[in-house]
């Protein structure tokens, strides 16, 4: 259990509050302290009954639980973990603003194709951001697949295509990673490019932060794909079919935030 409490403690801030509280929303479902009819996403009861909280339950709960659940999870963890403590390392305030931004563009594309959870849709922008900081991580996919961090949300993609899930979701994901990517990290590069996505004060404050602008994860601490060893550690050879897994032979090649 000290262990257990030990691992928990050394998750990163936002990371570790948006998982738990994903956890312990689909438990509470599940547990039927609460329905998912009052956590769906319902435009009409926010507007018109002030029923506020669903803004934000949308984005929580993943459906029941089940293995659909375990890899929803998974996916939201390792890859938000990886966000921060790669590229938003030091910068916890500015992971969350970029929280805040897709969950209200996220919002607003969900009035207009009926979505009822965008939990998902949540993690296919943390992949998406990823996997554009991290161009040249190789993955691998089921030991057939081999291709480059920036193709992984297409590949899920085509996997949602054919399981026959709806599309709109990582669709919607996909948009808003790219539109976060280009406003934060393309456009301020040009040459009259600025910063449009400012963190308020308060966040920064709110956080305490040691901001260490020029730093970069080493490859190890960033591995691209789904669950395999931990972090930095070498594959074992019966994990080499592990789905989404980094090619082994190149896990350690260079990658650029």
């Amino acid at each position: 259990m000290n262990a257990l409490r030990q691992f928990y403690l050394e998750i990163p801030v936002v990371t570790r509050a948006y998982t738990t509280v994903c956890v312990f929303t689909t438990l509470a479902v599940h547990l039927d302290l609460v329905s998912p009819l009052q956590l769906y996403f319902n435009p009409t009861l926010i507007v018109r009954k002030f029923q506020i909280w669903r803004l934000a339950t949308t984005f929580l709960y993943f459906g029941t639980i089940g293995i659909s659940f375990f890899f929803n999870m998974v996916f939201t963890y390792r890859y938000c973990r990886m966000l921060e403590d790669g590229s938003f390392r030091g910068r916890s305030s500015d992971f969350v603003m970029m929280f805040i931004f897709g969950g209200v563009l996220m919002t607003f594309f969900g009035i207009f194709v009926n979505l009822l959870f965008l939990g998902q849709a949540f993690t296919l922008m943390l992949v998406y951001v990823w996997s554009r900081r991290n161009p040249l991580v190789p993955m691998n996919f089921f030991g057939m697949l081999n291709f480059q961090a920036p193709y992984l949300p297409w590949v899920l993609l085509c996997c949602s295509m054919i399981l026959g899930n709806t599309v709109w979701v990582d669709i919607i994901g996909m948009g808003v990673g790219h539109i976060y990517y280009v406003l934060e990290d393309v456009y301020p590069t040009l040459s009259n490019g600025y910063r449009l996505i400012k963190t308020p004060y308060f966040l920064k404050r709110l956080f305490n932060e040691h901001i260490e602008r020029n730093y970069q994860a080493p490859v190890e601490d960033r591995p691209g794909g789904f669950p395999w060893g931990g972090e930095g550690e070498p594959l074992l050879p019966e994990q080499n079919d592990a789905v989404g897994q980094p090619d082994p032979a190149e896990q350690r090649a260079p990658a650029e935030q």
